[in-house]
C-alpha cells in the first residue's frame, strides 16, 4: 500500500509589495505550486494587484502579512527596524491599543481590496507573535469573525530544521501566540519551515527545499519569498531580490515537482487543515 501524503502549506510572502513578486506569486498558483500567499497591505499596489489575485479566490488561501517593519510600516507611521521592533517587544512589549488599530486598519484595508475576510494571518518578519501585538491580534480576530476567524502562522521551527535564525525567531513569542490563540479557540498552524539566510543560488535553495520538505511534519506551513527573475532587478531596495528570483525558478520547475513526490508531501490549504480549538 501506499503511504498517506504529508499535506504541507506553501506560503509565498509579501504579495504586492512589488509587480513581480505579485506577478510570481500568481504564475506558481496557476501552476499549482502554492498553497497560500500572504498579502502586505500597506503597499501602495494592493488595491491594484487584490484584482487579479481575485480570480484565484478557492485555489489558494489569501491572507494578511501584518507588517509593522517595512518600509510600507515606516511610510504609514507606525513602522520600525526590525532591531528596534524586537527591543521593543523585549523590554515591555508594543503599546497594545496602538498595536489594535494598527492591525485594526491592515484588516480594514485587506477586506476593502480582497472583498472577503482574510483567511490566514501572519507577519512580515514574524511580528504577529511579538508582545504588545500578539495579543490585540488574537483579540480583534476573535471579536471580528467568531467561528470563521482566520487561522493563524506560528513561527515555530519543527525540531529537525532548527538553527539559531530559527531558534530566535521562536524564542520571540511562538509559545506565547499559540497559548493565546487556543485560549480564544482560534486555528492556528504550529510547525514553520523555509528558514534560511537567503544565501547559496538556486543549487542551495533546491538543497534547503529538499530537507524542509523531507523533514517537515504533517501542516507544517513552509513559506517562500519569490519574484519573477526578469524583473527582479529593476525594483531595486530588496535586500532579498537575488533569493527571490531562484526561488521562483525552484518552485517553478520540475525539479520542486519531484522533491514534493519524493518526499511524499501533498500541498494543501491551511483552511483544510486548520481548525479551531474547543
Amino acid at each position: 500500500m501506499t503511504a498517506a501524503l504529508r499535506p504541507v502549506v506553501l506560503c509565498a510572502d509579501d504579495y504586492a509589495c512589488s509587480a513581480s513578486v505579485s506577478e510570481a506569486v500568481r504564475r506558481l498558483a496557476l501552476g499549482g505550486r502554492l498553497t497560500a500567499t500572504s498579502a502586505m497591505v500597506l503597499a501602495p499596489r494592493w488595491p491594484e494587484d487584490a484584482a487579479p489575485l481575485r480570480e484565484l479566490r478557492g485555489r489558494l488561501d489569501v491572507g494578511l502579512h501584518l507588517d509593522f517593519t517595512s518600509e510600507f510600516a515606516v511610510a504609514a507611521g507606525h513602522g520600525l527596524p526590525l532591531g528596534a521592533a524586537m527591543r521593543r517587544a523585549l523590554l515591555g512589549g508594543f503599546d497594545r491599543a496602538a498595536a489594535r488599530a494598527v492591525i485594526e486598519r491592515q484588516l480594514d484595508a485587506f477586506e476593502s481590496a480582497w472583498q472577503a475576510p482574510p483567511d490566514h494571518v501572519d507577519g512580515h518578519q514574524h511580528v504577529q507573535q511579538f508582545a504588545g501585538i500578539r495579543e490585540p491580534l488574537v483579540e480583534l480576530l476573535a471579536r471580528r469573525y467568531g467561528p470563521r476567524a482566520p487561522w493563524l502562522r506560528v513561527s515555530r521551527a519543527p525540531a529537525g530544521l532548527r538553527d539559531l535564525k530559527s531558534r530566535v525567531i521562536g524564542w520571540m513569542g511562538a509559545n506565547a501566540l499559540e497559548s493565546i490563540a487556543a485560549g480564544a479557540c482560534l486555528p492556528w498552524a504550529k510547525w514553520l519551515s523555509g528558514i534560511y539566510d537567503f544565501q547559496g543560488g538556486e543549487a542551495g535553495y533546491a538543497r534547503h527545499m529538499a530537507t524542509w520538505l523531507a523533514r517537515a511534519p504533517a501542516g507544517t506551513v513552509l513559506m517562500c519569498h519569490p519574484a519573477l527573475p526578469q524583473t527582479v532587478g529593476s525594483e531595486g531596495g530588496d535586500a532579498i531580490a537575488a533569493a527571490r528570483a531562484w526561488e521562483y525558478a525552484h518552485l517553478a520547475s520540475p525539479a520542486f515537482a519531484a522533491q514534493c513526490t519524493s518526499a511524499g508531501v501533498q500541498l494543501q490549504r491551511g483552511r483544510d487543515l486548520y481548525t479551531a480549538a474547543v
